[in-house]
């Protein structure tokens, strides 16, 4: 069962999320909150496995809540579901550790099927969050970046776009977890990004994952 924070301030959109959500066999709603503030306290004290997450509340934000959460829980699971793609609200929510992010227009199957590709370790964008972070990433940069990854650290790129941990990295290599760890620091310093989330995005924007 894939238990599910709803975090969001309007009260129509929690009840018809919850809504949706609660009809799924294999996904629980185990909390509501009403603020980034709220979001927080609950995301540490339920632990789901998945945090739907509202960009724009009161007391505090999407990308701030966000921020906080993974400050104290790394392994936290953040879906940012919003109605904007401004510059301004999409790279601070990606930056601060959220996994995913898509639209508050998208349809119903499109936020469960998010949630459940998150949870299995998949990254979710909205094509116009992949084309703005890609733009963010390479401006500056005519030579591509990857064309610096040594044959080993791409092939460790293509394994995490494919949604694998370090241990399943390890594994399919018959490598050390801690070599995997190194490989994983080295192409995210060479690719300019700051975590796996934007490294990802940078593999299947450059067509490196078929």
């Amino acid at each position: 069962m894939i238990r599910v924070l709803l975090v969001d301030d309007h009260e129509m959109v929690r009840i018809g999320v919850s809504a949706y959500l609660q009809i799924q066999s294999d996904i629980e709603v185990v909390g509501e909150a009403v603020n980034g503030r709220e979001a927080v306290e609950k995301a540490l004290s339920l632990r789901p496995d998945i945090i739907l997450m509202d960009m724009v509340m009161p007391e505090m934000n999407g990308a701030e809540a966000s921020a906080a959460i993974i400050k104290q829980w790394p392994a936290a699971k953040i879906i940012i579901v919003t109605s904007f793609l401004d510059d301004d609200k999409v790279y601070p929510a990606l930056e601060a550790g959220a996994v995913s992010y898509i639209l508050k227009t998208s349809n119903a199957k499109r936020i469960v099927d998010a949630i459940r590709e998150t949870y299995n370790g998949q990254t979710v964008l909205e094509p116009e969050v992949t084309t703005k972070m890609m733009q963010k990433m390479r401006a500056g940069n005519e030579k591509p970046l990857h064309d610096d990854l040594t044959e080993r650290e791409l092939e460790v790129l293509l394994l995490m776009a494919q949604g694998k941990t370090n241990q399943d990295i390890a594994n399919d290599l018959f490598i050390a977890i801690k070599t995997v760890k190194t490989h994983v620091s080295n192409l995210l310093a060479k690719l300019d990004v700051q975590d796996r989330t934007q490294a990802v995005i940078y593999a299947f924007h450059n067509r490196l994952v078929k």
